[in-house]
């Protein structure tokens, strides 16, 4: 990555009380659920995190745009803290990063038409498009990510799926933003209109010189659209690399382990890979108790003392740009 970046993240933390603890020591009993995350973007760039669910992506996202509030961390846009914005500044970034969310069926207000959805940002943001311009604008934004500009007057439950998840695209594209966070945008969808989404967002990006963050739990798909990717486990990032590094020279045990269960088409292929196949036993520990040291540490064949001990960070071990947040980091070798 060269220049600075669009967007720095540094030590982001969110957790989450949920009430006084059961058995253990009093005080409030809190969900770690991003737990130390940092990340650059570039301009133009495609930043794709993936991880099972429950890893804290979703919570990431939100943060960014302060749907929540961070306990503690740093975000800076084009150098200003996020989270130190006021109001009436917060109010302003809102042109800058839009969010595009993962349920197209809850995202979008019942009682608007499509036209109402899209032009709300523009009747808040006054100074934006003149009202006289606003009908003709939503219809060529409907346009852009292909649907009917007729359909304009139509309601959300008029729409399929797909067609929902292109609504919230054009919405997001109102303001003209520099950078747009998607949000598991086609993890409720069809395989086939996954394809036709991801492939939307590639072209608008280039249209519009967009910066993503591109949150979803498919390694395929984020493969796909993504120039860099970061690997997420329990509140951490623990791996973070440009697509051959991430999917061809993997170097944490857990991104590994994730490679390997992938489903290979061909049959003599998935022989082979079902062969090499890495099977993490026991469950992800709950993130209101994570495990001391290394949080993946309780289902890796590497794990060793240090690692109870030792929280290893997120660094560049081999001097490759591809940090590994493991002790062990290596390429893939036999499971023990």
């Amino acid at each position: 990555m060269t220049g600075e970046p669009l967007l720095k993240v540094d030590g982001l933390i969110k957790h989450f009380p949920i009430g006084r603890k059961v058995i253990g020591p009093g005080g409030l009993a809190t969900v770690k659920a991003v737990d130390g995350v940092s990340f650059e973007l570039a301009r133009g760039e495609t930043l794709g995190i993936v991880g099972e669910s429950g890893c804290g992506k979703s919570t990431v996202a939100k943060t960014l745009v302060r749907l929540e509030e961070p306990t503690s961390g740093t975000a800076t846009f084009e150098g200003e803290d996020i989270f130190a914005m006021s109001a009436r500044r917060l109010r302003k970034l809102r042109r800058e990063v839009q969010i595009i969310f993962q349920d197209p069926y809850g995202s979008l207000n019942p009682r608007m038409t499509v036209g109402d959805i899209i032009t709300e940002a523009w009747e808040i943001h006054k100074d934006t498009v003149p009202r006289r311009q606003r009908k003709t604008q939503a219809q060529e934004l409907l346009e852009r990510v292909g649907l009917d500009p007729g359909m304009i007057n139509r309601y959300p439950h008029q729409f399929s799926g797909g067609q929902r998840q292109r609504i919230g695209i054009a919405r997001a594209l109102t303001l003209r933003p520099k950078i747009i966070i998607c949000d598991e945008p086609v993890s409720a969808l069809d395989v086939s209109v996954q394809a036709q989404v991801v492939n939307l967002l590639e072209e608008i990006q280039d249209d519009f010189g967009l910066s993503y963050i591109f949150i979803a739990h498919d390694l395929s798909v984020v493969r796909h659209i993504s120039d860099r990717v970061g690997v997420m486990y329990l509140g951490r990032i623990v791996e973070l690399g440009n697509e051959q590094q991430i999917y061809e020279e993997a170097t944490h045990p857990y991104t590994q382990a994730l490679l390997s269960a992938v489903p290979i088409p061909d049959p003599d292929e998935s022989a082979v890979a079902k062969a090499n196949r890495i099977v993490l036993e026991g469950d992800v520990p709950s993130p209101i108790d994570p495990p001391s040291g290394c949080h993946f540490r309780t289902r890796c064949w590497k794990a060793d003392s240090r690692c109870a001990e030792e929280d290893p960070e997120l660094i560049d071990r081999f001097a490759h740009g591809h940090p590994s947040a493991c002790h062990y980091a290596a390429m893939r070798d036999p499971v023990a």
